[in-house]
């Protein structure tokens, strides 16, 4: 398989950790069976074991190194994934057979719509992955959207025309002529990306997707669940160049020898990451509804197994595909493309140390001081849709210090979702509670103000690692670790509740966000 470096290119703006850590050492005296996680986000790779509690047993983590070629653009290193997933996965690996416990599945999360372009022929890359906050095909997307096809791209794929999507990444670099020299050219989400390179490579490995990825492309029909030739037309995606989509839950492959320590293990599960948290979250009935805090901020709403209505502001995608086992569930999804990037911005730039100091940072003062924190540093998401729009910090004024900018940058979270969940009511549907996870849901001043801002009980979950048990669930459903959904909804639980207060605090303080954000 072909090394290909990307080294050459421009070194990447941000200062790169490569922190790891476990929650829990392995300290089981019996060994038991587990499930590996492969999470591949985007800001980082970790792999986390589950044990048949769905109890997190190991983790190990390495932080992404992210690439900013120019203003808006934002890349990853596909072989630096690679390398950071078998790092983690040899690691959490090795752990268990010290242990003598027995791996028994492999299950795959990712961040979805970054898209790779290399050949499957020799394994060369074109360039580096795009990542799904970059906006360089913005403009594309406008002149598509001029000549009229932002409705039937809408009405088939269940997406808006933006940047955000796979297809006009492929465009993109198609248009460059990247393709031109490959022999058998091809473009990837990341779960097939990692599945490929796991599986063998340009030496026999699997080129296969699921739908909850598919879906972000704008390539897949909703209706059909198959790849659409009218989109591949419009964007000029030849059918060759797309993974064979298979069912979320089914053996994908096996693990080759990149991975020694899990040569022969199947991979057995893959969801994108904010359908795997919908999942990790047991809301496996229509009305559940869940919001993780990672990069972006997602909420999604199981709407069940019929194909919902277009809502205006959000978008409509496949939530998981069980293949024999139970009916395809579809969702909705109110997406903001910065959360927990603001406040790793905030940390590189030396405002705090670590990104968990930014809770004690906001709560040293009673307010923002008027102080609004306008995240957009990718343009807005739902249910804006405004990839023109840039990051702002407005109301600055002389009495104004890190502790009213970090409260503000915190408020603007809650407000980011409290637009989202707006955006659900006027579509009908109906919110009982909001299931958090991802890493700023540990703060608690941010999950009591989502709940006054969004007018529902907010519950996080026991565990934050809600994407990577959702992976581990449905490959531990397909090998047989559990046996049905409601084996896994009665592993879930709730570690607090926030319930809403008047929402006279928080009100002022949107409206004068909206403001603010009106204005970039």
């Amino acid at each position: 398989m072909s090394t290909t470096s990307l080294k050459t290119f421009s070194q990447p703006s941000n200062r790169q950790r490569t922190t790891q850590y476990r929650r829990l050492p392995l300290a089981s005296v019996t060994p038991v069976q587990l499930v590996l996680a492969l999470d591949a986000g985007t800001t980082g790779v970790r792999t986390v074991a589950f044990g048949p509690d769905l109890q997190v047993v190991d983790q190990s983590y390495r932080e992404l190194t992210q690439y900013f070629p120019s203003p808006g653009d934002v890349e990853h290193d596909p072989l630096e994934i690679c390398d950071l997933a078998v790092t983690t996965l040899r690691e959490v690996a090795s752990n268990a057979q010290r242990q003598a416990h027995d791996v028994v599945a492999l299950g795959l999360t990712n961040q979805r719509e970054t898209t790779v372009g290399f050949d499957r022929e020799s394994g060369d890359i074109f360039q580096r992955a795009i990542v799904w906050q970059d906006r360089r095909t913005a403009p594309l997307c406008q002149e598509l959207a001029s000549q009229g096809h932002g409705p039937r791209v809408r009405e088939v794929t269940g997406l808006v025309l933006d940047s955000y999507f796979s297809a006009t990444k492929m465009t993109w670099m198609l248009e460059r002529g990247l393709a031109d020299r490959a022999i058998t050219p091809s473009f990837a989400t990341i779960d097939t990306w990692l599945i490929w390179m796991l599986s063998g490579g340009s030496e026999g490995g699997a080129f296969v997707t699921e739908p909850s990825n598919a879906s972000r492309t704008l390539l897949l029909d909703l209706a059909t669940r198959e790849w659409s030739r009218e989109m591949m037309t419009l964007f000029g995606v030849a059918p060759s160049m797309l993974a064979e989509v298979r069912p979320s839950l089914g053996t994908f492959g096996v693990v080759s020898d990149l991975v020694p320590e899990l040569m022969g293990v199947p991979i057995t599960g893959v969801l994108g990451d904010q359908q795997s948290a919908l999942f990790g979250q047991a809301c496996f009935s229509p009305g559940l509804v869940k919001a993780t805090y990672g990069t972006g901020a997602f909420v999604l709403a199981n709407t069940g197994e019929i194909l919902p209505p277009v809502v205006d502001g959000l978008i409509t995608t496949v939530a998981w595909d069980l293949g024999t086992r139970a009916p395809t569930h579809y969702a909705l999804e109110g997406s903001a493309f910065v959360a927990g990037a603001a406040v790793q911005w905030l940390r590189d730039l030396g405002f705090i140390d670590e990104s968990a100091d930014l809770e004690a940072l906001a709560r040293s003062v009673e307010d923002s001081a008027g102080v609004q924190f306008i995240p957009a540093f990718t343009g807005l998401g739902s249910p804006f849709w405004r990839p023109d729009a840039r990051g702002a910090i407005t109301g600055i004024s002389r009495g104004v210090g890190r502790g009213q900018i970090a409260r503000a940058l915190v408020e603007a979270l809650a407000y980011q979702v409290r637009a989202m969940t707006d955006a659900f009511r006027h579509g009908g549907v109906e919110l009982k509670e909001l299931r958090c996870d991802g890493g700023a849901a540990a703060m608690d001043l941010l999950l009591q103000l989502q709940a006054t801002n969004s007018r529902v009980e907010v519950l996080r979950s026991a565990t934050l690692e809600a994407t990577a048990r959702g992976a581990a669930s449905v490959a531990g459903l397909q090998c047989g670790l559990w046996t049905s959904l409601d084996d896994l909804e009665e592993l879930w639980r709730c570690e607090r509740r926030f319930v809403p207060e008047d929402p006279r605090l928080v009100d002022p303080g949107y409206d004068a966000w909206r403001a603010a954000l009106e204005r970039v």
